[in-house]
């Protein structure tokens, strides 16, 4: 969890970053070198598993993209769950200006790739540059350093939960395929049980763990895209137990270090593997890649910077305190860094050729480029010596 019981330190957030930056350029040198069949090979390795006659046999690919993608929505669920109930989302008046921020955020890059993308036939694709990277976000502002306003990291914080929740719901409505309602009628028994025993306040998560790994597999089979089962899960854990515990931050403090450093490295090693050689902005491709690209980086900016401003002029919001417009610019730049979640969308939209590989080279430039700007102008903002009340809420 992000911010379960105060702020994660910066330096742990700054060293996901790098992490995931090492990640992707990794995944660049093996799709890119001699070692580009073995990096193939590794991605197709064939594992099953199975219980008495039933097994499921999938290429690892699949079980990093929908098996431990869902330990990934499950820690977004826990902090989604955390801030409506104790943090930022309890609040309605100070969601409205972030919120209606990340609405913004969506809409207009969603909107710049199908104005990019028309007559290509690839409509599928306008979700992906509508997400925002809360990680590699929150990484560039750690790697920023200090000097900068305390509401700065909050509103970001809060922007990109919202963005997450709205990519969750683009996810759930817009990219499920052959539904089964079987499956789908049969999912509902395992998360009743763990309503049960949220309310019950059961203080082990092992039964609630079982009862997940039941529901990914009808969620799977369901037609819904199985990490959404995480999400499920997530919010049927409860905050408190009857012992006095705290069974959703302890989980979320579990599992947040194995997805900053394992599952979202993994994934991008996995996912980011853009093979220049075979590489055409002709056609379809370039326009995928432009659309992507485009609807990140300026997309992003013009409709976080745009809604905000529209909405502070109208004295519909304020500013977070300390923060000037030249803080909120930085913000629309970082929020252009889509990296995982577009990385994961484009995957559901296109699936693996030549399309998504348009799609990887879209995400990396804009985000490279965002992230580029956006830590740039932080530390410059960051070096500005403060005044008035903007000295009191600087980190």
């Amino acid at each position: 969890m992000t911010d379960a019981a105060g702020d994660v330190p910066l330096s742990r957030e700054a060293l996901g970053g790098l992490v995931l930056i090492g990640a992707t350029v990794l995944a660049l040198v093996a799709a890119n070198s001699p070692m580009a069949g073995l990096y193939q090979t590794f991605l197709d390795l064939p594992i099953s598993v199975g219980v008495g006659a039933k097994e499921l046999a999938k290429p690892l690919i699949f079980w990093v993209n929908d098996g431990l993608m869902a330990v990934f929505f499950l820690t977004v669920g826990l902090e989604l769950k955390y801030e409506m109930l104790e943090g930022k989302l309890r609040d309605p008046r100070a969601v409205i200006l972030p919120g209606m921020a990340a609405l913004g955020g969506m809409a207009c890059p969603a909107l710049v790739y199908l104005a990019l993308t028309a007559g290509a036939g690839v409509t599928s694709g306008w979700a992906i540059p509508t997400a925002t990277d809360i990680a590699f976000a929150l990484g560039v502002l750690a790697l920023a350093g200090p000097g900068l306003p305390v509401g700065l990291r909050s509103f970001l914080l809060t922007l990109a939960i919202l963005d997450d929740l709205g990519a969750i719901l683009i996810i759930a409505i817009f990219y499920g395929h052959d539904l089964d309602a079987t499956y789908l009628l049969a999912a509902v028994v395992p998360v009743a049980a763990m309503l049960v025993l949220a309310r019950m306040k059961v203080a082990s998560l092992a039964p609630a763990v079982v009862l997940g790994v039941v529901l990914w597999l009808l969620v799977l089979k369901s037609g819904i895209h199985a990490t959404l089962a995480g999400v499920v899960m997530a919010f049927c854990i409860p905050l408190k137990d009857r012992k006095g515990g705290a069974p959703l931050h302890h989980l979320a403090e579990v599992l947040q270090p194995w997805v900053t450093f394992l599952i979202v490295p993994l994934f991008a090693f996995a996912n980011a593997g853009l093979p220049l050689g075979n590489l055409s902005m002709a056609g379809q491709g370039g326009q995928i890649a432009l659309g992507v690209g485009l609807g990140l980086l300026a997309g992003k900016f013009v409709g976080v910077l745009g809604v905000t401003w529209l909405l502070v002029k109208l004295r519909a919001g304020t500013l977070p305190l300390g923060m000037g417009w030249t803080h909120m610019m930085a913000v629309g730049l970082l929020a252009g860094i889509g990296f995982t979640m577009s990385l994961f969308i484009g995957g559901l939209a296109f699936g693996e050729g030549a399309e998504m590989n348009a799609v990887r080279l879209g995400v990396l430039a804009a985000s490279v480029l965002a992230a580029g700007l956006g830590l740039v102008s932080l530390r410059r903002l960051a070096r500005r010596k403060p005044s008035g009340h903007a000295r009191a809420a600087s980190l």
